[in-house]
């Protein structure tokens, strides 16, 4: 379970941040855990792209073992290639512009669900990477936050406008 920092004290009503994978609520205010956090994750992620990538590495030496051609087995590691590459495009766009923002075959999950299991390790590396820079999605849910507050702000001046 992840542990959420201490909220400031918010009056009923004021928009609540939503959690990340991994950092939970930290993000907002860089609480106790975050810096922690934002050391394991990318760490994290370059071992489980290491683990994918052997793994990958047994499937394609076993197309070689099985004596299938050379094509085949350029065939098979240019596809390996582009699907990690467009699963790390994906990610990115995911990470830096939010789930609501994926169009056309970015958005597809479930056509292309093969594409993205086969390439991800492009897509934890793209994790990695963006998580040298901040929280994997920070960027996304910190703008967010900050509409929301901007927006419940400007509400609760107008109201104390009126109740004078």
């Amino acid at each position: 379970m992840i542990e959420q920092s201490a909220p400031r004290s918010r009056p009923a009503g004021a928009p609540e941040p939503e959690p990340i994978r991994w950092f939970g609520t930290s993000w907002v205010e860089r609480g106790t855990d975050y810096r922690l956090r934002r050391v394991v994750v990318p760490i994290g992620a370059l071992v489980a792209a290491a683990a994918v990538a052997v793994v990958l590495r047994f499937g394609v030496g076993g197309v070689k073992i099985s004596e299938a051609g050379g094509f085949v087995y350029g065939l098979l590691v240019a596809a390996i290639a582009v699907c990690s590459c467009l699963a790390a495009l994906r990610m990115w766009k995911l990470l830096t512009e939010g789930r609501d923002n994926l169009t056309g075959w970015m958005a597809e999950d479930k056509s292309l669900g093969a594409v993205w299991a086969i390439g991800c390790v492009g897509a934890l590396l793209a994790y990695f990477v963006r998580s040298l820079v901040e929280a994997p999605g920070e960027a996304v849910k910190r703008a967010s936050y900050d509409q929301a507050t901007a927006s419940y702000e400007r509400r609760e001046a107008k109201r104390g406008k009126r109740k004078r």
